[in-house]
C-alpha cells in the first residue's frame, strides 16, 4: 500500500514541480549560472538604470560567480529593452533593470503593449529609491517653484519641459504638477537622461525633471537651477532643496529602479538572483557607491516588488489618465 501511494504521488507531481526540483538539484552541483548573465537596460548608456546596473551587477557578479554583462537597448520609453527580457528564455541568463514606465505605467500608456509587465515578467527585487529634481534654466529668472507656476500660468504653451520618455516619473511627475497647480507646459520625451539634460542646456527645452546624478553636476555648475524634489523627504546631499510638498504641492513620487526576469523562470534561479543582487545592495561598499549617485537600495523578496508594482499602478494609473497621455 505505501508503494502504491508513493506511485501515485509521483505520478501526480506537476511538470512545474519536477522542472523545480531539477533546478534545486543543478544549483545544489553549482551549475547555475554556468555561463555570464545578460542584464538589459532598456535606457542609453549613462543614463541612471545604466548607473545602477552597472554597479550592482559588478558587485553580484562576486556571488554568482559569472560575469554580469550590461546591454543597453533603448527605444520606445523602455519598452524595446523589457520586451527583450520579456521574451528572453526563461532560464536566468537574461535579466532586466527597469524602471516605473516599462514596468508599471506603460501598460496604461499604450493602447497594446508588446508584453505585460504584470504577465510576462517576473520580479527579482526592488532595486533603488532616487528623487526627481525639478531644474530650470537660469534664463527663466524664477528661483522657487512658486516662481515658475506662476510664470507658467501667466504664458500658457511657451514654455516646454524635457523628460526621459512618455510614462517615466519624469514625465508624470510633470504632468501631476501641471494638474494641481492649473498650469501648462508642452512636454518633450527623450530617450536618456543626458539627452534630456543636453536639451536643456542646448535651450532646447526650458526645465526637466530628472534624478539628481542627472541634474546635479550642471546645478553645482551654475547651468541650471534646482528647485523642488519629487520625495516626500530632502535629499540628505541637498539640503537646501525643498520637497514639492514644502513648495506647495501637495505631491511625491520616486523615480526608483528594479530588477526583473522572464516570466517561468524557475523559482530556485529567481531565489539565487534575489539572493545575489540582495547581498550586493546590503554590502557597505556598494550601498555607498549608490548613495554617491544619489540612490538610496531598498532591496526586498520578489513578493514585496510585485506588491509594490501594483501599488505604483493605482497611483499612477489614474494621473495618466487624467492627463489624456497616450503613445498610440
Amino acid at each position: 500500500m505505501t508503494q502504491r501511494r508513493q506511485l501515485v504521488k509521483a505520478l501526480a507531481a506537476t511538470p512545474a514541480a519536477i522542472l523545480a526540483s531539477s533546478w534545486t538539484a543543478a544549483r545544489a552541483q553549482g551549475e547555475y549560472p554556468a555561463r555570464p548573465i545578460r542584464l538589459v537596460v532598456p535606457f542609453a548608456a549613462g543614463s541612471t538604470p545604466d548607473v545602477f546596473a552597472r554597479i550592482v551587477g559588478d558587485r553580484a557578479s562576486q556571488g554568482l560567480k559569472q560575469p554580469v554583462v550590461i546591454e543597453n537597448r533603448s527605444g520606445a520609453g523602455g519598452n524595446l529593452g523589457t520586451d527583450v527580457v520579456a521574451k528572453a528564455a526563461p532560464d536566468g541568463y537574461t535579466i532586466g533593470a527597469s524602471i516605473t514606465g516599462p514596468l508599471v505605467n506603460n501598460s496604461v500608456l499604450y493602447r497594446k503593449m508588446p508584453y505585460d509587465p504584470f504577465r510576462d515578467l517576473a520580479p527579482i527585487t526592488f532595486g533603488v529609491h532616487q528623487a526627481n529634481v525639478i531644474a530650470v534654466t537660469p534664463s527663466l529668472g524664477v528661483n522657487t517653484l512658486r516662481e515658475l507656476m506662476d510664470l507658467l500660468r501667466r504664458n500658457p504653451g511657451k514654455y516646454n519641459y524635457a523628460s526621459i520618455g512618455v510614462g517615466s516619473l519624469s514625465h508624470l511627475s510633470m504632468e501631476m504638477l501641471k494638474s494641481l497647480t492649473h498650469s501648462f507646459v508642452v512636454h518633450v520625451p527623450y530617450n536618456s537622461s543626458p539627452a534630456a539634460v543636453t536639451s536643456v542646456l542646448q535651450g532646447d527645452t526650458h526645465m526637466t525633471s530628472l534624478a539628481p546624478l542627472a541634474v546635479m553636476p550642471q546645478v553645482q555648475a551654475g547651468k541650471l537651477k534646482a528647485l523642488a524634489v519629487s520625495t516626500a523627504h530632502r535629499v540628505a546631499q541637498l539640503p537646501d532643496v525643498p520637497t514639492l510638498r514644502e513648495a506647495g504641492v501637495p505631491m511625491d513620487g520616486s523615480a526608483w529602479i528594479g530588477l526583473v526576469a522572464p516570466a517561468g523562470t524557475p523559482a530556485p534561479v529567481i531565489e539565487r538572483l534575489n539572493h545575489e543582487f540582495v547581498a550586493a545592495m546590503r554590502d557597505p561598499a556598494t550601498r555607498e557607491k549608490l548613495k554617491a549617485q544619489y540612490m538610496d537600495a531598498e532591496p526586498g523578496t520578489p513578493a514585496q516588488f510585485a506588491a509594490f508594482m501594483k501599488a505604483e499602478l493605482a497611483k499612477w494609473g489614474p494621473v495618466i489618465k487624467r492627463s489624456g497621455a497616450t503613445i498610440d
